[in-house]
């Protein structure tokens, strides 16, 4: 039978005058096992994680999930089993407050029902039918049975193929098309202008709420610890970006040399100078989305689909994109003090490491 103190831990954590989380006095009566719900919750406490929730016994048996359930059986997920919840956790969604426990924003990110395949106290396989989420997954315990453990390191592993059969993983391997120098192209209606904004080309990879930015072929995450918070902006979406870090002076204008203080350096010498000449991730292209690479869609469809990820925070934003006339963008470059703007070929594609003539840089 279950134990008849299941949600101890769980109250133990949390004062109902204090947290808006369901906070029933008394453990459920229920029957053993019985319900077969599942909820995925997306959880905006200190680190973005999402809580997986099985039914079982009564209460909602949980586990933390840093990156989210792995869409690819080629990559397992950490899992951290963490306390028995109520039934009435399902449905929750709202904000607990700073300084309670798991405090942040709590959203259903996926809900539906699952079917048991195996459960022991180190092994769980289910099949779950969610609006999001379908397939076989395990999630099992890493430590032997016996060794110094707490019980809360698990991992979790798909077992089907992806969802969809055409799911690609994040690509690592991703240079930055380049463009040629060269003079305003017509006003025909073929071209996009952007803005020059002079600053350093990067690369993010988005995946799970975590970010990884490269330069030049280097991993430069640790020397711009502000544009962490674009993970936790995305939540699950994975996506790689293309863009450039501006350090931005007074006036809104970049400052090659306040950028250039922050190159290189790392560790906590990287977080003071986050807060003494912050850098600012100006996203122009989006390259790969949701298992599916757009390189090959032309530049209108892939601004359209960096339009919808609505990205704009404190340390990042999407630039305006002009029609033109061109005489007229590059005009307001000069005034507000750019080294020019890049004329974007509408209908091309983008080509990763190649510096190509449907991008063109007219300098100021």
């Amino acid at each position: 039978m279950p134990d008849p103190e299941r949600l101890a831990a769980y109250r133990a954590k949390r004062d109902p005058a204090r947290t808006p989380e369901p906070v029933p006095a008394t453990d459920p009566d229920t029957p053993e096992v019985e319900g077969r719900t599942f909820v995925v919750q997306e959880h905006h406490a200190r680190a973005l994680h999402w809580d997986v929730r099985l039914e079982r016994d009564g209460v909602l048996v949980s586990w933390a999930v840093p990156k989210g359930l792995p869409p690819d059986p080629k990559v397992n997920h950490l899992a951290v089993h963490t306390e028995d919840h109520p039934l009435e956790y399902a449905t929750f969604e709202g904000e607990i407050g700073a300084g309670e426990y798991g405090g942040g924003q709590v959203t259903v990110w996926d809900h539906g029902t699952y079917e048991e395949l195996k459960w022991t106290d180190r092994e769980v396989q289910v099949v779950l039918h969610g609006e999001r989420v379908q397939g076989r997954y395990v999630l099992f315990a890493t430590r032997s049975k016996g060794a110094a453990d707490d019980g809360r390191s698990w991992m979790v592993h798909r077992m089907d193929p992806p969802t969809d059969p055409a799911w690609t993983p994040l690509p690592t391997d991703l240079r930055p098309m380049l463009a040629q120098r060269g003079d305003l192209p017509p006003d025909d209606g073929t071209w996009a202008f952007e803005m020059a904004w002079g600053g350093v080309r990067a690369l993010a990879l988005v995946d799970g709420g975590r970010v990884r930015m490269w330069s030049g072929g280097d991993d430069v995450t640790g020397s711009y610890p502000e544009i962490t918070g674009l993970g936790e902006q995305l939540g699950s979406t994975v996506v790689a970006l293309d863009g450039e870090l501006v350090a931005l002076d007074a006036t809104g204008a970049p400052d090659p040399e306040r950028l250039s203080e922050r190159e290189g350096v790392t560790g906590g010498s990287a977080r003071r100078l986050a807060r003494t000449h912050p850098v600012t991730y100006l996203v122009h292209d989006v390259l790969h989305l949701e298992g599916r690479s757009t390189v090959g869609r032309p530049y209108d469809e892939r601004r359209a689909l960096l339009d919808g990820l609505e990205l704009s925070g404190r340390s990042w934003r999407v630039p305006p994109t002009f029609d033109g006339p061109g005489a007229a963008v590059l005009a307001a470059a000069a005034d507000n003090g750019l080294d020019g703007i890049v004329a974007k070929r509408r209908a091309a594609p983008y080509r990763p490491g190649a510096r190509s003539a449907d991008w063109r840089h007219v300098p100021s």
